[in-house]
């Protein structure tokens, strides 16, 4: 890539050192990130647009003679200039004005003004609009093309993002490596995508043929070649992270035949055939010497837990130490216990360690670890810290890691580097993903799939009732309680809001409180403090609350065999993974289990075919795919969560049609133009690729 472009963009004529810092806040550091920093809608300016045909709220450039001015002065105070054009009459209203501005708009003058079209107490008006006193019509046009209006921040203007944009083509177009990344003719070919100049002048100014509707779709052949090329660019990055891992060097994990019996005898449950398959996998990969990147995927309830036990076990009896960490305190919590129960037979030292821990509990901990008297250690954040030091760590779980951040898992897995070795990685989700999102967000990892639940688990029986029947459905949880049953009753919002018509939280509990003077109510949600969280999830578990009032801070977290009923309100207002989610907290214990979706009506066509296929079935993998299909896969993916990647330009909810040309596009580029994957790679994500690494 020509140095020019990759220069920063105070290199550029009129971008100091505060604009430079403020372009930062719009992802903006590169002179060829102008290039990419495309426009959120334009303007026409390329047209006068008869004033007898404008409507409401079109933006418009006119042109006309000033026929009456006046100033009003009630209210705030305005000056109106009246136009015509022959064809019809528009007043121009200004509430800012000075004796100049009179001036200048008198009676007489010709104008050419471009603006929003409004309905105005004397009819149609425009406030503000750009103007210019002009002699004749043909100075009214001043521009050949569509006038692009660019995403701002505070303290940048519309103009000096233009011009820089402007200089930043320029400079590319001028380069002569600018084509050193084109993507190879065999793939525009097959795609029917524009070369990458071609789309850049059509997006950044567009030749008045082109429709405006057509622009702002996305759907552009122009806007997605670029996000076709943002896309590869990410996949090609995670393989050559997969490559680049397989130089690396890992602890080699032996089969101790006689520990794994005595494991396996201990468990209170066999293991499915899903499990065996996912663990025999896991053994291959430890088996090798270089470092493991498997991430397992299974449904709520499908026994990941205790696959990762297993290669624990493996780690272990190896001479290794491994470390589990988890997104709370909760959970963090469950899995030592789990642990606990699981390895009891064994001499196995487990410590857990979470921010609670502190004092001489704490050092006598990280004591342990350090001299490798502790072998599995299973913790929040707290593992990374500095002080946290591992004897021999052979291996690293993460479970649910996109609810950490990128640097977090960095700086964990640098624990257990040392001269040419890294420890083996296994990841854990319970969010089923679709196929072709797998391969784009997780392509440098080795996928398997717990596709099979354990024998005797019975499927969640799904209601949906309407939110007229609230009181109905409230009279019914006296009973449910004195059954000895727990539940929960998600929110989906804390706040009030008139427009979404969602209860919050707070107000739901003192409701239901009120309502239900003998049922122990609990309530957590979001701003809670975490310690104030985990209290109140710790006293649901022990069932010294009976409904839990939540907001979806549920979604994963803690097993409560004794809850078995679940209302969830608005469900309209989730994805269907979510809905999944919360749903699987409940029908974990051997009692019949029920989830109640109280929808707001009228629902939506699309929101009725959502919590039909909720209510048809149970399997995650399918939901998941449903969801890919009527959402998008933003929300699923939690793409806002830290340490998810972010894109430029791609927007998965409309161009997840090209994710599945996104391999085989990878594989071609492999094959016939090798040369050209770092310079894409470099293009769309500059320095930012070691953090697929983890």
């Amino acid at each position: 890539m020509h140095e020019s472009l990759t220069q920063p963009v105070t290199s550029l004529t009129g971008i100091g050192g505060q604009t430079a810092k403020r372009l930062e806040k719009l992802g903006i550091y590169r002179v060829l990130d102008l290039i990419f920093h495309l426009p959120l809608r334009y303007q026409d300016r390329t047209r006068i647009i008869p004033i007898g045909s404008l409507i409401p709220d079109q933006t418009a450039l006119i042109c006309g003679t000033v026929e009456f001015t006046d100033i009003i002065t009630s209210g705030r105070g305005s000056f109106i200039c009246k136009i015509n054009d022959g064809t019809g009459f528009i007043s121009l209203r200004f509430f800012h004005f000075n004796a100049r501005l009179q001036k200048l708009l008198e009676v007489g003058s010709l104008l050419s003004c471009f603006g929003e079209v409004r309905y105005g107490f004397s009819g149609m008006e425009m406030i503000h609009p750009e103007y210019k006193k002009i002699s004749s019509k043909n100075e009214c046009i001043t521009e050949t093309t569509l006038t692009p209006v660019y995403p701002l921040t505070e303290g940048v203007r519309q103009t000096t993002l233009r011009k820089a944009v402007q200089q930043a083509l320029e400079l590319y177009f001028q380069s002569e490596q600018n084509l050193i990344d084109e993507l190879p003719e065999i793939i525009l070919e097959k795609m029917n995508l524009p070369r990458l100049d071609e789309a850049l002048k059509t997006l950044h100014a567009p030749d008045k043929s082109i429709a405006l509707a057509d622009l702002e779709t996305g759907n552009l052949p122009a806007r997605k070649l670029l996000a076709f090329e943002e896309l590869l660019s990410h996949h090609l990055s995670h393989l050559q992270t997969k490559q680049a891992n397989k130089q690396w060097q890992a602890p080699v994990f032996n089969v101790n035949q006689a520990a794994i019996k005595q494991f396996l005898q201990a468990l209170p449950f066999a293991l499915t055939n899903a499990q065996q398959r996912v663990i025999k996998e896991i053994e291959q990969d430890c088996s090798k010497q270089t470092p493991m990147m498997r991430l397992i995927q299974g449904d709520v309830g499908s026994g990941k837990t205790v696959v990762c036990a297993y290669a624990t076990l493996l780690a272990v009896e190896s001479g290794f130490q491994v470390a589990m960490m988890a997104p709370t305190e909760l959970l963090a919590e469950q899995h030592y216990r789990n642990f606990c129960a699981w390895f009891k037979t064994t001499k196995i030292k487990i410590s857990l360690l979470t921010g609670q821990i502190k004092g001489k509990q704490r050092e006598e901990i990280l004591q342990a670890i350090a001299e490798g008297n502790s072998q599995i250690i299973i913790g929040t954040h707290a593992l990374f810290q500095e002080a946290v030091k591992f004897s021999n760590l052979g291996l690293i779980i993460i479970d649910e890691q996109h609810r950490f951040g990128v640097n977090q898992r960095l700086a964990l897995r640098e624990k257990g580097t040392h001269s040419n070795i890294k420890p083996h990685q296994l990841i854990m989700t319970a969010t089923p993903i679709p196929r072709t999102l797998a391969m784009l967000n997780y392509s440098e990892l080795d996928i398997s799939i717990i596709d099979e639940l354990p024998p005797g688990r019975k499927p969640v029986i799904t209601r949906a009732i309407s939110a007229e029947r609230r009181d109905e459905v409230i009279a019914r949880i006296q009973h449910w309680t004195e059954q000895g049953n727990q539940s929960y009753w998600v929110c989906t919002l804390i706040e009030e809001s008139e427009i979404l018509q969602c209860e919050a939280a707070e107000k739901t509990a003192e409701k239901l409180i009120a309502a239900l003077p003998e049922v122990r109510i609990g309530l957590v949600h979001g701003r809670m403090k975490s310690s104030e969280k985990e209290q109140v999830m710790s006293d649901f578990k022990q069932h010294k609350i009976d409904m839990l009032v939540a907001t979806t801070v549920i979604e994963v977290g803690v097993d409560v065999a004794n809850a078995s009923l679940m209302i969830i309100e608005n469900p309209e207002r989730l994805g269907l993974s979510q809905l999944h989610q919360l749903r699987g907290r409940v029908g974990r214990g051997a009692n019949e289990s029920f989830c109640l979706l109280m929808f707001q009506p009228p629902l939506s066509d699309t929101a009725k075919q959502r919590l039909g296929i909720l209510r048809e079935t149970s399997n995650g993998f399918i939901i998941a795919e449903k969801d890919l299909q009527l959402r998008g896969p933003g929300e699923m993916l939690g793409t806002r969560q830290t340490g998810q990647m972010q894109f430029k330009i791609a927007d998965l909810a409309i161009d997840s049609d090209l994710l599945e040309q996104v391999q085989s596009a990878a594989q071609t580029i492999e094959q016939q133009s090798p040369q050209i994957i770092q310079p894409l790679i470099q293009k769309w994500l500059g320095n930012t690729t070691h953090y697929a690494e983890v």
